[in-house]
């Protein structure tokens, strides 16, 4: 079995292919310039030339806001990349595992959603990622689409870093109170994403950590377990003007993990506590 992860550098990338290695499976990362999201050409002779059996499509843009100013770019890179990656896994038969976002819902209500309830995603990003979902569901019959949120890892930049630097340096912090998700750490979502793959399981899941939060909670969480001295100011998203509306509800009902062999992730704080010690390790990175 032979896998191939685009993404590399980003956060779930970084960690499915460190899990990859580390079971010692066969792999294959290329970067970008291996095989540029742009170009629908190199894309295809990249596939066919490396010839995986899996694809673990990790690569997005996700710069939320500046999706609003690059709407073509972002379209380009999640949603007709992703068609032209879905039709070549078609050509060459590999299975497509492709990672898309909360954001494909409207954000509304407080009850989490379910894999095939309404979607209507209130930003672009969103509406590229929805794209590229349908076309994934176009292109291939052997593919899983797995949706995640509030994704934190040891690679690039993440919302916990942030709260890291801001804490040491601000007596208080305001942050948003009224959007609730459920995090996602990567270290945890890499090895099931790869067990997924496996199951022959086709299909639409949801992948978190157990329980929820809303962001002001996290990062008082972030503050109390590294014992910094700032204090969270609790806002409202009205207060925290953004260029790209955000989604209030980010929870996501995981019920076809267990169905599919595959174990809940642990509770957030204590993949939150586990993630402090990892980046302890490297302080360097944070």
């Amino acid at each position: 079995m032979k896998y191939l992860v685009t993404g590399r550098t980003g956060q779930l990338g970084h960690d499915i292919v460190k899990e990859l290695a580390r079971r010692g499976l066969t792999f294959i990362a290329p970067t970008r310039d291996d095989m540029p999201l742009e170009d629908d050409g190199q894309i295809e002779a990249y596939l066919v030339a490396a010839a995986p059996d899996v694809v673990i499509h990790c690569a997005a843009y996700t710069a939320v806001d500046k999706a609003e100013d690059e709407p073509d770019k972002a379209w380009r890179i999640n949603a007709e990349a992703t068609a032209t990656i879905a039709r070549i896994c078609r050509k060459i038969g590999a299975v497509l595992v492709y990672i898309s976002t909360d954001y494909v819902f409207p954000g509304e209500g407080d009850a989490p959603y379910r894999v095939n309830d309404s979607k209507g995603p209130r930003n672009v990003y969103g509406a590229t990622k929805l794209a590229g979902e349908m076309a994934v569901r176009a292109g291939l019959d052997n593919h899983f689409i797995v949706r995640i949120s509030w994704v934190f890892g040891i690679n690039g930049k993440n919302f916990i870093k942030t709260m890291l630097r801001l804490g040491k340096d601000h007596r208080q912090v305001n942050v948003v109170a009224d959007q609730i998700g459920s995090p996602t750490y990567t270290a945890d979502a890499a090895p099931r994403i790869i067990d997924l793959a496996a199951t022959g399981r086709y299909g639409t899941y949801h992948l978190t950590n157990e329980g929820e939060c809303s962001w002001a909670e996290l990062a008082g969480e972030v503050f109390r377990l590294r014992e910094l001295p700032a204090a969270v100011k609790p806002i409202s998203t009205e207060d925290y003007p953004a260029k790209a509306r955000r989604p209030l509800n980010s929870r996501l009902d995981k019920e076809n993990l267990v169905p599919a062999g595959i174990s809940p992730m642990p509770e957030w704080p204590d993949a939150l506590r586990r993630y402090l010690k990892e980046l302890a390790a490297k302080p360097a990175e944070v």
